[in-house]
């Protein structure tokens, strides 16, 4: 596969060098030398006929204006990170796994079956926080009703509430406490997000763990329950796995877990 597109790319480069001699023979009539390609570079046609051209910044408002395109890029790359960790991402996939672990099935369902469910299940819980970010936020932005600072602080206040709902009090006084916070914060937008959002990933791990213990406990009763009945019997050389396994898949659909599950996240979350 690597192969085949490392050619395709040496194709597309190949070709896109052959439209570039070719547009430089039609204006000099003849084959392009070095000198016509140096003249072409100077003039900023390149391959395929496209333009790229590199000014210098002169001002102080154009190396600012640089310096923030640069910043956004990076901040892009951060993007996926900042929604998982600030969203109910994680809470949904940690359990998601312990439910796995617990029912004892190995890669049923696979990761990209419990990283798509986690991923709409966040959309459908932080939909409310997302469309008031819009209204408040950007909208008002876009129409140039308010700056860009305005819009930043504007839109993080729904989100920094939705993370204040979330966030235990221990969790939250243990990084006032070691950030040395000189007032303790009484209201959300009090909050730095340099404390709120370790605090409230801390909070989603603590929640998370909580909620996995629970789903382990009936189906570690099963487990004992077999593995007590196999010993009884003699049956040692039995794996209880092999017995256990389709008894907690059958009580696990027979229950109806998978709308237990889903209620039960959705509804742990204060939106």
């Amino acid at each position: 596969m690597k192969k085949a597109a490392f050619i395709v790319l040496a194709a597309l480069i190949g070709l896109g060098v052959c439209t570039g001699a070719a547009i430089a023979q039609e204006d000099t009539g003849g084959i392009a030398g070095p000198g016509q390609v140096a003249k072409d570079v100077e003039k900023g046609i390149g391959a395929m006929g496209i333009s790229l051209k590199i000014d210098p910044a002169d001002t102080p408002e154009e190396v600012t204006n640089s310096l923030q395109l640069l910043i956004l890029m990076t901040v892009l790359t951060l993007v996926p990170s900042v929604f998982i960790m600030t969203t109910s991402f994680m809470r949904i996939m940690i359990v998601f796994g312990f439910l796995r672990r617990a029912l004892g099935t190995q890669t049923a369902p696979a990761n990209q079956v419990l990283a798509g469910m986690s991923l709409f299940l966040t959309i459908f819980i932080m939909a409310p926080v997302w469309t008031q970010i819009h209204e408040e936020a950007f909208t008002p932005y876009l129409a140039k009703e308010i700056t860009q600072q305005e819009a930043l602080k504007i839109g993080s206040e729904p989100l920094r509430v939705f993370m204040a709902r979330q966030t235990g009090e221990e969790e939250l006084a243990l990084f006032v406490e070691m950030r040395k916070v000189p007032e303790k914060p009484e209201a959300p937008g009090d909050i730095p997000l340099d404390v709120l959002i370790p605090a409230f990933m801390l909070s989603e791990l603590k929640t998370a763990f909580q909620m996995g213990f629970l789903i382990y406990l009936p189906f570690l009763v099963i487990d004992l329950v077999i593995s007590s009945a196999l010993m009884s019997m003699g049956m040692m050389m039995l794996p209880p796995m092999m017995i256990s396994l389709p008894i907690k898949i059958l009580f696990f659909v027979l229950a109806d877990g998978w709308t237990m599950m889903i209620r039960g996240l959705v509804s742990s979350f204060s939106v």
